[in-house]
C-alpha cells in the first residue's frame, strides 16, 4: 500500500469512525474466508461497516476521530455504525456461532468498552422491538375488553 493510499484510508476512516456510535474490535484468528464473508453479509444487512485494518492505521483514524483509548494489537477486524446495539449485536451474534470470533473491546458513546459492556449492550432490545412491547401493552386492555364483551355476548345467546 501506497503513502497516498494509506493517506486516503486514514481519512476515510476518520471521517467515519467520527461519524459512528460504536466501534467494536474483534479477534478473527483462524476465522476462514467463508465465515468472514457471511460476517460481512450479516453486517451489511443490519447497516454496520466490517473491515480489516492494520492496527497503526486504524489507531491513526481513532486518533483523528477523538476515539482514544484503545489498545490495538494482534489480528484486529473492526465493526462500525451509527447505532451502537445494532454494531454489538452483529458482533455477539457471530461470536456466539464462531469460536474463532471473539469480541475484544470497543468504543462505544463516546467511552471505551470491555467485552462484557459489549455483550450486555447486544442482548438489550432494540427500539423497534421495544416499541413491539409497548404497543402490546397499550393493545392488552382494547382486547381483553373485546374478549369480555364477546363472551357476554356468546352467553346471552346461549339463555336466549
Amino acid at each position: 500500500m501506497t503513502r497516498s493510499q494509506k493517506q486516503e484510508l486514514i481519512a476515510r476512516l476518520s471521517d467515519e469512525f467520527n461519524n459512528s456510535n460504536a466501534i467494536v474490535v474483534c479477534n478473527y484468528k483462524g476465522l476462514i474466508t467463508k465465515k468472514l464473508e457471511v460476517l460481512r453479509d450479516n453486517a451489511r444487512n443490519a447497516g454496520v461497516k466490517v473491515e480489516v485494518i492494520k492496527n497503526t492505521l486504524a489507531n491513526i483514524a481513532m486518533q483523528n476521530a477523538q476515539k482514544s483509548g484503545l489498545e490495538l494489537k494482534d489480528t484486529n477486524i473492526y465493526l462500525w455504525g451509527e447505532d451502537a446495539l445494532t454494531v454489538t449485536k452483529v458482533a455477539a451474534k457471530f461470536a456466539e456461532t464462531n469460536d474463532a470470533f471473539e469480541v475484544k473491546f470497543g468504543h462505544i458513546d463516546g467511552e471505551v468498552s470491555d467485552k462484557n459492556k459489549i455483550i450486555a449492550l447486544s442482548k438489550m432490545p432494540s427500539r423497534e422491538e421495544l416499541l413491539a412491547m409497548l404497543l402490546q401493552v397499550w393493545n392488552a386492555p382494547i382486547q381483553n375488553f373485546t374478549i369480555g364483551l364477546n363472551a357476554l355476548k356468546e352467553k346471552k345467546e346461549k339463555e336466549g
